[in-house]
């Protein structure tokens, strides 16, 4: 397994990390333990969940999945979204955020969160009351470092330096949607991101599915898939990104790596992203995604990766 800093902190996370969203309503408790100890062995130590995956169930079967093992892992989680029905029981707000790090540490059995990501902007909330609320969470010893997810760069730009002129915790990390197919984070998260420090964190790195290759145009969506109805994978079902994935998929297999490995490959080739949150339901799909994060593509390779996604028109 390759490890990188976690941006600009002294940490050091693995380039593969495991997504979490369908622990404990797809994947039962105790393919949760399996799939953890699996991952720990092999030497993943980033995972990443939040307290509104499965209205707080992906917190618990992680509770019960790391005990004894909590110590080998950072345990990432989010708050923003709602854990209740009363007017105070969503966003970022310190009553909110008070109350909701407390259920994640109650539901994940620890004493402690390594990376507390706020799930979204809250436009509600002043961004300086938030991140007071943060630094003090880190100042008890609750929260160890603090990210961002679902930011807009000038959202993560101008929390991050007001946190700088009054001294408190920066975001470390952001943790968006980046992929082969969805490039918009190049435009000014990128930039930003490669020249400050801050860790990028992708998510749906295969686009939910679709950048497996399994789906395939004219025909329907494989039996028990995202693709049967999901609206996001079925928004990629156009001549065009099929086209993509076909070329993609025959440049990877031509060096010996499936479509799969190159979405994940051409992730961790990218300015500073530090490590792909990929999610698995069963051992296998765990495997294939660590068996990505051995593959460094070369300058070269990412030229001919990015000339096949966007074309020069004649």
């Amino acid at each position: 397994m390759q490890y990188r800093q976690l941006g600009r902190s002294g940490v050091r996370v693995s380039v593969i990390g495991l997504g979490t969203n369908r622990f404990g309503n797809v994947v039962e408790q105790k393919d949760v333990t399996s799939l953890i100890d699996a991952a720990i062995d092999a030497g993943l130590n980033l995972i990443d969940t939040s307290d509104s995956y499965g209205a707080g169930k992906s917190e618990e079967t992680l509770g019960v999945a790391l005990e004894g093992r909590r110590d080998q892992v950072l345990l990432a989680t989010k708050a923003y979204h709602a854990t209740g029905s009363g007017p105070n029981d969503h966003g970022t707000s310190r009553l909110h955020l008070l109350s909701a790090v407390e259920g994640s540490l109650r539901r994940l059995r620890t004493d402690y969160i390594d990376l507390y990501q706020m799930h979204r902007w809250d436009s509600a909330t002043p961004i300086e009351e938030t991140l007071r609320t943060l630094d003090d969470l880190v100042g008890s010893g609750k929260v160890r470092y603090i990210g961002a997810s679902n930011f807009a760069a000038w959202q993560l730009a101008e929390a991050n330096l007001l946190a700088e002129m009054a001294h408190r915790e920066p975001f470390v990390t952001i943790q968006s949607e980046y992929h082969l197919l969805e490039r918009g984070l190049e435009q000014e998260m990128i930039p930003y991101c490669a020249e400050h420090g801050v860790g990028v964190i992708p998510y749906f790195p295969l686009a939910g599915g679709f950048l497996t290759g399994k789906y395939k145009p004219g025909q329907p969506a494989p039996a028990g898939s995202r693709g049967e109805s999901s609206s996001y994978v079925q928004g990629y079902m156009i001549s065009e990104q099929y086209t993509k994935v076909a070329q993609l998929t025959e440049w990877a297999e031509a060096r010996g790596h499936t479509m799969a490995e190159l979405a994940h490959a051409w992730l961790l080739a990218q300015p500073a992203v530090c490590s792909v949150i990929s999610g698995a339901t069963r051992l296998d799909q765990l495997a294939a995604n660590l068996k990505s994060g051995d593959w460094a593509l070369a300058p070269a390779d990412v030229a001919e990766v990015n000339a096949i996604l966007s074309p020069v028109k004649g």
